[in-house]
């Protein structure tokens, strides 16, 4: 479907810088807490205004999570981060690009109902939820790369 051209406006409050996009947005941030329940907000926001399913919703919400953390856990608090998510036939697109080229998500053979685990789940919840994700070196880090898909989809 092809989306009416809209006037962009970005706005910038403390941490963050806000682009709206036709079918979504992209967020430059500082990583905190705050911010995660920041862009949380805009994702649910921006995907149930343009009539994205709830469980989907929370499927982005959730993936959207998981890098920002591993993004935090790689890179430290307060690193500069870039997250995109876009609404699409297909689906939800959730991007996210952090400033560390040399540190590539890798899988630790935990099972995501392992209940003795501590950590490692992350990557198992992303295979169910985006199969297929996608990791890209850019010239000033990476970006992962997701489409998630609404359930049976």
């Amino acid at each position: 479907m092809l989306h009416p051209l809209t006037r962009v406006i970005p706005t910038a409050a403390l941490g963050h810088y806000l682009t709206p996009t036709p079918t979504g947005f992209s967020l430059h941030m500082s990583a905190s807490p705050r911010n995660l329940r920041t862009v949380r907000g805009f994702t649910e926001a921006t995907l149930l205004g343009a009539g994205v399913a709830p469980d989907l919703v929370d499927s982005a919400q959730l993936v959207l999570s998981e890098l920002y953390g591993n993004a935090v856990h790689a890179c430290g608090d307060y690193v500069p981060l870039v997250a995109e998510v876009e609404s699409a036939a297909a689906g939800v697109w959730v991007r996210l690009h952090d400033l560390d080229r040399q540190c590539f998500p890798r899988r630790r053979g935990v099972q995501l109902d392992d209940s003795s685990a501590e950590s490692g789940r992350g990557l198992p919840l992303m295979d169910l939820l985006a199969p297929g994700w996608d990791v890209t070196p850019t010239p000033v880090g990476k970006q992962i790369c997701c489409l998630v898909r609404p359930e049976g989809g």
